[in-house]
């Protein structure tokens, strides 16, 4: 058994994942790392360290079943939080033209990757008398738009995995936490998304005045596993200002106006 308790962040070698983990290590938990880049996580688990935090790094691929299980039994107990956090969008292309591919690996990962790291660690949250699974789920769960068929039909089957999931768990000691973001700037998402093309992935963010980044969303994730655990935010909906819905961003033509 662990002395403090234990939070696995999936997808946790970049970006939110990264965030989150540095974030929960400052709420005293023993933060296991977990992603498939195994040189980034050892990297981020010293950084932990040495900042007085404890961590430490299991690789794993959310899409691979006996990945996921090494992972399970990679996690010192009392395991009290999971963020399935893995995830991504790739691609812009209408329902018409779209890659199989593009929506096969986006539902593996966003939807299927959710189900597998939870099924794996369920007993352990459950043995703990005070679990939390947090789903990283996005606005893009709640609402469509062009372009972004793959990539919502995903999201909103991960937003209906998180919804059924509260509703099994009724009357166990296990609550189901989902978090919608919207537009958030990190090194990673919009690049993945458009396969590279780094004029592309940063058109998303022009002019958007103080886009979210990832340690806003760890902040959230970090104030709602914190809550008293009779406590439980259903869903956290979080944009920047400058965006009032899917569709209405505010834009200016300097940046740093």
């Amino acid at each position: 058994m662990s002395e403090l308790p234990t939070a696995v962040v999936t997808g946790a070698s970049s970006g939110i994942g990264a965030a989150t983990a540095r974030r929960l290590a400052t709420e005293g938990f023993h933060v296991v790392a977990a992603a498939r880049r195994t040189d980034r996580l050892h990297r981020l688990v010293a950084e932990i360290t040495k900042a007085g935090g404890s961590a430490s790094a299991v690789t794993c691929d959310v899409t691979d079943a006996d990945s996921v299980a090494a992972l399970a039994a990679a996690v010192p107990e009392p395991v009290t939080v999971l963020v399935n956090n893995a995830g991504g969008a790739l691609g812009m292309d209408p329902v018409e033209t779209a890659r199989i591919d593009d929506w096969q690996w986006m539902y593996d990962v966003n939807v299927l990757g959710t189900v597998r790291v939870t099924q794996a660690l369920l007993p352990a949250l459950e043995r703990s008398g005070a679990g939390t699974i947090v789903v990283m789920s996005s606005t893009a769960g709640l609402i469509v738009y062009e372009g972004g068929g793959g990539y919502t039909a995903a999201k909103h089957a991960q937003t209906a995995v998180a919804e059924t999931l509260r509703l099994e768990l009724c009357g166990r000691p296990v609550r189901v936490i989902e978090i919608d973001p919207g537009l958030v700037k990190t090194d990673e998402f919009s690049l993945v998304r458009f396969r590279g093309d780094a004029a592309a992935a940063e058109a998303v963010y022009a002019g958007v005045p103080e886009p979210l980044v990832a340690e806003d969303i760890a902040d959230c994730i970090a104030w709602c596993v914190t809550r008293p655990h009779h406590v439980n935010i259903d869903r956290l909906v979080v944009r920047p200002l400058a965006q009032a819905a899917q569709h209405k961003l505010h834009r200016v033509t300097d940046p740093q106006t």
